[in-house]
């Protein structure tokens, strides 16, 4: 790759980054955190993270060639942004600090599952509406 087109790669996460950060900033804003209470702003933003992740890793992946912006562009630097990974966790030891430990391990859980979740509902509904489209969603499957 070119130092030209490393250049628009970097360019490219860099900007949706920004974009995905202030869109979990604002959310923050509008919902903040109580003392020992579910960080409910965090959560939605790493479960529709995921939920666009599992999105755009079908549609910009499995029916087109890779690109080399859009997929930087939304992957990593949107859906990098708008997910925290540190928050989660400052969130989670900030709860059993506040005495509420199982409040935490509720937290920690239930998000992992359901950014699994996510994921594999953005990807089953991503395919299931490129193959409505007539598009071949999957390389390796016969459909």
């Amino acid at each position: 790759m070119s130092v030209a087109s490393r250049a628009w790669v970097v360019l490219a996460v860099a900007v949706g980054g920004a974009l995905g950060t202030i869109v979990r900033y604002e959310l923050a804003l509008a919902e903040p955190v109580g003392t020992g209470h579910f960080p409910w702003a965090t959560f939605t933003v790493n479960v529709v993270g995921c939920f666009l992740l599992g999105v755009a890793a079908t549609a910009l992946v499995e029916p087109w060639p890779p690109t080399r912006i859009v997929r930087p562009f939304v992957a990593v630097g949107f859906c990098g942004g708008l997910t925290t990974f540190s928050t989660w966790m400052v969130e989670s030891v900030l709860l059993v600090r506040d005495d509420r430990a199982g409040l935490a391990a509720v937290y920690l859980a239930v998000s992992l599952v359901a950014g699994f979740g996510a994921v594999g509902l953005g990807v089953l509904m991503t395919r299931r509406g490129l193959h409505r489209t007539g598009m071949r969603f999957d390389p390796r499957s016969d459909d």
